[in-house]
C-alpha cells in the first residue's frame, strides 16, 4: 500500500500531502477518541469511477460520531463532495478512502471541555487487502486468544479509532504465528468477527453469519446478505460457535478492504475441501461484477466520481 497521493482534505480545504499534519497533543492520538471510515472507489467496466455505498459510510460516519459524541462541524453532504472531490483531484480512478473525525490540540486529560473536532480526508491506491492470491484460493486464518469487545465496554456499532488496539493485537498474534488472519471470539465464546472483517459460513447450503451483536455491521456485509438473498440463497443471521466453523462447507470475509476473501483453513484445519467453494465463489464473482457497474440492479450502490 502507497498512501501518498498529491491532496489531502483537511477541515474544508485541500492542502498537499506532506503539509497535512497535526501537533503531537492532538487528542485523539493520545486517547483514541475519534472515528473513521474505510470506503472504495473502483474503476468500473465502463472506465468510468464510482464509490461503492458511498451513502451508507457517510451516514456510518456521521453514526459513529453520535454513538461516541463527537460533534462533527460538516453536514453529510459536505463530506459526501469533499471525498468525491479529493477523488477526483488526485485522479485516482479506483482506490481507498479514508475519512477520519478526530480531536485536535488545545486540552489534554480524559474529559475535555472545549472539543476541538478536525476532519480529514485522505485517498490512495489499494489492492487486495489480503492479498490477491488469498482473493483466487482463500487465506489461512486462526482463532486469537485475544477477545472481542464487549457490547458494554466498548461502542461496538461505532468505528472507533482507539477500538482497533483490539484487532492490532490480534492481528499481531496470529500474524506472528503464520497466519493470514485473526478471528476473534465475543465475550461468551461465540464467533464474533476477524480483525477487520465480517464473517460468513456456508453449510448443506446454507449461509449463516454473526448476528449484530458484538461485531460492527459491516456495509459489504450488508451487501453481501443482500446478494445472496436476491440469488436465493438461505441466510440465517445466527450465533455459531468455533468447532461449527471448523465444520463448515465453505467460510469467507467481507470487508472494504478485504472484498469477498474465502477461507481455507482455520486453526490448521480445512475448511471443506480447503479451496473456496462455489457459494462463496458466486459471491464473490457477483460482488466485483456489482462494484465495476456491470449489474443494472445494484447501480443504486454506486457514487460515479
Amino acid at each position: 500500500m502507497d498512501a501518498i497521493t498529491n491532496k489531502i482534505w483537511m477541515d474544508g480545504e485541500f492542502v498537499d500531502w506532506d503539509k497535512a499534519t497535526v501537533h503531537v497533543l492532538t487528542h485523539t492520538l493520545h486517547y483514541g477518541w475519534g472515528v473513521f471510515e474505510g470506503i472504495r472507489s473502483y474503476q468500473c467496466h465502463d472506465g468510468a469511477s464510482a464509490v461503492f455505498r458511498l451513502k451508507e459510510h457517510v451516514d456510518r460516519l456521521f453514526g459513529s460520531c453520535h454513538i461516541v459524541d463527537i460533534p462533527i462541524p460538516f453536514t453529510k453532504v459536505e463530506i459526501t463532495e469533499a471525498i468525491l472531490e479529493t477523488l477526483r483531484l488526485n485522479k485516482l480512478k479506483e482506490g481507498y478512502v479514508r475519512p477520519l473525525v478526530f480531536i485536535g490540540d488545545g486540552e489534554m486529560g480524559i474529559y475535555t471541555k472545549n472539543v476541538n473536532v478536525r476532519v480529514a480526508i485522505a485517498v490512495w491506491g489499494w489492492g487486495a487487502y489480503l492479498g490477491d492470491e488469498g482473493l483466487e484460493k482463500g487465506i489461512r486464518a486462526k482463532i486469537s486468544s485475544f477477545t472481542r469487545l464487549h457490547v458494554n465496554g466498548q461502542m461496538t456499532k461505532a468505528k472507533v479509532c482507539g477500538n482497533y488496539v483490539n484487532s492490532i493485537l490480534a492481528k499481531r498474534e496470529i500474524t506472528a504465528a503464520g497466519y493470514d488472519e485473526a478471528i476473534l471470539l465475543d465475550t461468551e465464546g461465540y464467533v464474533s468477527e476477524a480483525s477487520g472483517e465480517n464473517i460468513f459460513i456456508v453449510k448443506n447450503g446454507v449461509i449463516k453469519t454473526t448476528p449484530r451483536t458484538s461485531i460492527l455491521p459491516g456495509i459489504t456485509r450488508d451487501s453481501v446478505i443482500t446478494i445472496a438473498k436476491d440469488k436465493g440463497y438461505p441466510l440465517v443471521e445466527d450465533r455459531f460457535t468455533r468447532d461449527e466453523l471448523y465444520l463448515a462447507d465453505e467460510a469467507f470475509f467481507s470487508g472494504t478492504a478485504a472484498e469477498i476473501t474465502p477461507v481455507r483453513e482455520v486453526d490448521n484445519r480445512l475448511i471443506g475441501s480447503g479451496s473456496p467453494g462455489p457459494i462463496t465463489s458466486d459471491i464473490q464473482n457477483t460482488f466485483f461484477d456489482v462494484v465495476k457497474g456491470k449489474i443494472n440492479k445494484y447501480k443504486h450502490w454506486l457514487a460515479y466520481v
